[in-house]
This record gives structure tokens, C-alpha cells and sequence, in this order.
């Protein structure tokens, strides 16, 4: 992943950068708004860091520039202001997420994490999250490239949770996506495919995490600590 940092704070910048390259990220930093749009035009980049505070054109000058010219780039805008009206004038200016400073970077990384992958969801079919890759089109699915056997029914559910990554997903939703499935299916049917995707996805690093009262949430499993 390549991302683009606009940040004019030299320390927070550079703090940033090394927490978003820890993850093996390619990142590319600017103090400046101006040079923005153009090199979105001249290189790829999979998400944009975009501080408001900046001098010379404010954030929210830069990303108006950028959404006007067709940009369709994630944008993750870093601000000091928790204002209301801030949060709504940088939503409605284009940016798909925004954190408040100061921020804990491992929010920073999993917001950003999120963000790309919401992304590739939108323009892509193919869905990709920790070793598990599923392509839509194709209806298979790899995990660490090695082909995963999945039924009708698990691959209709998992192909549904991982285009809402981040976000948890009532059995209701599940039951509504499902095809063959009617509002008369039982709890302990989805929960028995819940559990066969849990056995199946663990060797990816990836769990299907239980949110009591609401549902199922996908998310990457956290690494164990070496002691």
C-alpha cells in the first residue's frame, strides 16, 4: 500500500510515517497542500493523509482541488479542530474518515487499514484481507494462495462480511443476503455457519469475532506477543 502524508508538523509527521511504514507500507510525505493534486495525477497511491491545519491552502482547500479533479482516493483527514461543523464541512468536502488530534497511532493504522479496504470493495472484484483473497467474479476463494473449499451458503456470508469490513453485521443482514435462506432460518443455523467459517479462516489470521446483542464482526486477528 502507498499512501501520501500531508502533514507540516515535522515531528508528528515523521512519527506518523514510521507507524504507517512499521506495517510495510510505502509512504510519501509533503507540509504542503499545493503539490497535492498533481501528484495524485502523476503516481498511484492508495490513501490519502490529509492534515486541515496546513499553511498556504488549508486541508480543506487541498481536498476540494483533489475531488474536483476526479479523484476517487481515500482520504483520511487528520484534524486539531473537534468542532461539529468542522467534522461536517471536511465529510462534505470529500474525506471518507476523519481523526481528531491527538490520536493514538494504532487508531491511525486501522482506520487507514479500513479505508483501503473499502476502496478496493468499491472498484474492485476482488476482496482481500489478511492471507484470505476472494474473487467474485470467479466465486473462489485462497488462503495464503492455497484454494479454499467453501459451500454456497459460507460463501455467500463471508463474500458479504468482507465487503463490510470493520462494521458489525446483524444475523438479520446475514439471513437478508443469503440466498435459500428465508426470514425462518434459525439463529443456530447461522451460528453453525459462523462456526465452520471460524475453523476455516483462523489459519489466515482472521476471526469472526462475536459482538454480544449485535452480531458478527470480521476483523484480523491481533499477533501473539513473543515472550
Amino acid at each position: 500500500m502507498r499512501i501520501l502524508l500531508v502533514e507540516d508538523d515535522a515531528a508528528l509527521a515523521e512519527s506518523t510515517s514510521r507507524a504507517l511504514r512499521s506495517q510495510g507500507w510505502v509512504v510519501d510525505c509533503t507540509a504542503r497542500g499545493e503539490p497535492v493534486p498533481l501528484s495524485l495525477r502523476e503516481d498511484r497511491y492508495d490513501l490519502l493523509i490529509l492534515d486541515i491545519g496546513l499553511a498556504g491552502i488549508d486541508g480543506f482547500e487541498t481536498l476540494r482541488r483533489v475531488r474536483n479533479q476526479g479523484s476517487p482516493i481515500p482520504v483520511l483527514v487528520l484534524t486539531a479542530r473537534d468542532g461539529v461543523e468542522d467534522r461536517v464541512r471536511g465529510l462534505e468536502s470529500g474525506a471518507d474518515d476523519y481523526l481528531v488530534k491527538p490520536f493514538a497511532l494504532s487508531e491511525l493504522i486501522a482506520r487507514a487499514r479500513a479505508l483501503v479496504r473499502r476502496s478496493q470493495a468499491r472498484f474492485s472484484n476482488e476482496l482481500k484481507m489478511a492471507g484470505l483473497r476472494m474473487d467474485l467474479d470467479a466465486r473462489r476463494a485462497w488462503l495464503h494462495e492455497e484454494p479454499l473449499a467453501l459451500s454456497a451458503r459460507e460463501w455467500e456470508v463471508l463474500s458479504f462480511m468482507m465487503a463490510r469490513i470493520g462494521k458489525v453485521i446483524a444475523k438479520e443482514q446475514i439471513v437478508s443476503a443469503s440466498n435459500g435462506w428465508d426470514q425462518s432460518t434459525t439463529d443456530n443455523a447461522v451460528e453453525v455457519c459462523i462456526s465452520r467459517l471460524r475453523a476455516k479462516l483462523e489459519p489466515a489470521g482472521i476471526q469472526v469475532r462475536t459482538v454480544r446483542g449485535f452480531g458478527y464482526l470480521l476483523e484480523e486477528q491481533a499477533p501473539v506477543a513473543k515472550t
